[in-house]
């Protein structure tokens, strides 16, 4: 059940079900309990680690290079870290990189948040696939001293995601106006300053990158809180609404957040959503979701446009998915998942209102689905 990285380990991973994993610890010094799922992204750990989407979760990275390239304060997703935790093949080593401006485990600990390397990440991805997305403690110490009965009991006692409303928890504090566009070489990040369409963007743990993504298709963009209602977004006089991506149990968000979309649709404006968005909207039109097995993390996710047959390599990070048989009259499905049949996009057949699954924005990730953002923004102009 459970296996040594060296003669001293100095962390532990516990799961549910008593396995134990040892390996050696870095970042944060403490203890956690957390969902457990795995990303086989390549590159971008340190946007998966400050995407909010990833609140209440610690990510096992099947990738073996974490951490060779450093951090930077560019490639934040947002403010801090969100994801409860990291787990690694292989110890990070010295940053090679150009842009690098600080040390993994150094990043990690000042900003708190714990992590283990020197674990079989492939064993552990295999229990995830058949178990489903397991609870976890995950606790570093440098002295090596854990009690594992205690901290098989506190994963067993993590109350999952399911039911847990976790967008209030990561969502901004009060509105803000954005007009950072996407970085280009060579000169990064720019302005946009000559913005066309005015659009309220709803923040359930908006990643900074999509709010980019909507300054560079010519968005004036004002955010606002998740909890807004109708009358708030609508105050604003937008051309266009977008609902953003975000953590946690869509129909625990959904209590405060379909009423304030249903109250949007009323008005004759385009809608757009992605991830935790795409899921509000689905609820709002009188769709359900459902909880997945182990969920969609990763940066090479295939996704089929069922209109035009095209097949979009995406980013995804969702545990939970629209259910596509639920779907009422006017609405249909537009994207599906090659991986598993999934849904992964709908739209109102009538209307400009429209949302996917996937990460069109990426980062990390290809950027096969940048396209969405500028129909999005061709909407509001016809």
């Amino acid at each position: 059940m459970a296996s040594a990285a060296d003669a001293h380990p100095t962390a532990c991973l516990a799961l549910a079900d008593g396995s134990l994993f040892y390996g050696k610890g870095f970042g944060a010094v403490k203890e956690v309990s957390a969902e457990l799922c795995f990303n086989t992204a390549m590159t971008g750990y340190q946007e998966i680690m400050t995407d909010p989407s990833y609140a209440g979760q610690i990510v096992t990275f099947t990738f073996p290079h974490i951490g060779n390239v450093g951090v930077n304060p560019d490639d934040d997703e947002t403010a801090d870290p969100v994801a409860e935790g990291m787990v690694v093949k292989w110890d990070p080593t010295e940053p090679s990189n150009w842009r690098a401006t600080e040390r993994l485990g150094d990043w990690l600990a000042r900003r708190g948040r714990v992590a283990i390397g020197g674990v079989d990440t492939r064993r552990l991805t295999r229990a995830i696939r058949q178990q489903g997305a397991p609870h976890v403690a995950l606790a570093h110490d440098p002295d090596g001293q854990f009690d594992t009965v205690a901290l098989v009991e506190q994963a067993r006692a993590f109350a999952g995601l399911e039911g847990m409303d976790l967008a209030q928890t990561v969502t901004c504090a009060q509105s803000y106006r954005w007009d950072e566009m996407r970085w280009a070489w060579p000169e990064g990040y720019t302005r946009q300053t000559e913005a066309k369409h005015k659009v309220v963007a709803v923040d359930y743990g908006a990643k900074r990158n999509i709010l980019r993504c909507l300054a560079s298709a010519g968005c004036e963009v004002t955010v606002l809180p998740a909890t807004a209602t109708a009358e708030d977004v609508l105050g604003h006089n937008p051309d266009g609404v977008f609902l953003s991506n975000g953590p946690g149990d869509p129909a625990a968000t959904g209590e405060y957040a379909v009423p304030m979309i249903q109250g949007v649709l009323k008005k004759d404006i385009p809608v757009f959503g992605i991830c935790l968005g795409h899921q509000m909207l689905a609820l709002a039109l009188g769709a359900k979701t459902i909880k997945m097995n182990h969920g969609h993390h990763g940066a090479n996710h295939p996704v089929k446009e069922i209109q035009t047959g095209k097949v979009e390599i995406t980013s995804m990070n969702h545990g939970f998915a629209v259910d596509a048989d639920t779907l009422p009259n006017g609405v249909e499905e537009t994207h599906v998942s090659l991986f598993d049949g999934s849904n992964c996009g709908i739209r109102m057949k009538d209307r400009p209102v429209f949302s996917v699954q996937h990460h069109p924005e990426a980062s990390p990730g290809p950027q096969d689905s940048f396209y969405l953002f500028e129909r999005f923004a061709a909407s509001m102009a016809g």
